[in-house]
């Protein structure tokens, strides 16, 4: 569903220049949760933001489904954002005086869907991560994990095939956190596909699959190698 290809990505130019990406290869199938975890500053992000269309890369190639890019610029990609990428961030992004409904309208209307049809996409992915009862309510009055199921129902409206989350836990308590890995579970056995970068292993070790990106290239992992093995208790 997802095949990336010998992507690769600097910044600066000279002795300054950074290589950040040194040939990524990955694949993800069709309605599978993938962990993605590594050292701080080793790059995740800029993976996401190039998967995402929102980031060029220097060389390689993405396939995502009838969708080929990886070199293009962003302003050529537009429809990669809008119809086969969803992205969920640690801070929500959710428009303060937006009701749950509305935000999740205006997101749709941005990328073009006409307003009836956006608000029936709305109502079905509110519906979809069980936030039925709190349609009508404003940020405010909605805890951290339901402020965040509102940006997956967001995500999840455009019918993406492809939901990029980074770090999508990172705000949220233990609890409301295992409730969101519970939710994308729930998501990825209806078909959608997930990219989640995060920092904590025992949420990682939730997903199908775990992926290490270190040294600017990603191999398999699990929580002992991806955490470093200092960090990891005698019993895990």
């Amino acid at each position: 569903m997802l095949r990336v290809t010998s992507l690769k990505k600097g910044f600066g130019s000279g002795r300054s220049r950074l290589e950040v990406l040194k040939g990524i290869n990955l694949e993800i199938t069709s309605g599978e949760l993938v962990a993605l975890m590594g050292p701080s500053g080793c790059g995740k992000s800029t993976l996401l933001n190039i998967i995402g269309g929102i980031l060029d890369a220097d060389s390689g190639s993405i396939s995502l489904q009838e969708f080929e890019y990886g070199t293009k610029p962003p302003n050529k990609v537009v429809d990669v954002r809008r119809n086969g990428v969803g992205w969920i961030f640690q801070d929500f992004h959710l428009v303060d005086r937006l009701s749950a409904l509305d935000n999740v309208i205006f997101s749709l209307e941005l990328a073009g869907i006409p307003s009836p049809e956006a608000s029936m996409r709305a109502r079905e992915a509110l519906i979809r991560v069980n936030l039925s009862d709190r349609m009508d309510f404003i940020p405010d009055q909605l805890s951290g994990g339901q402020q965040q199921r509102v940006a997956i129902a967001r995500a999840i409206a455009g019918n993406r095939p492809l939901l990029l989350a980074d770090e999508p836990t990172g705000n949220l308590d233990v609890k409301s956190g295992e409730e969101i890995i519970d939710l994308f579970k729930e998501l990825a056995k209806d078909g959608v596909s997930i990219l989640m970068v995060t920092h904590d292993p025992i949420l990682a070790s939730k997903a199908d699959r775990m992926l290490l990106l270190k040294d600017g290239i990603t191999a398999a992992s699990d929580i002992r190698s991806a955490w470093g093995d200092d960090n990891v208790g005698e019993d895990e």
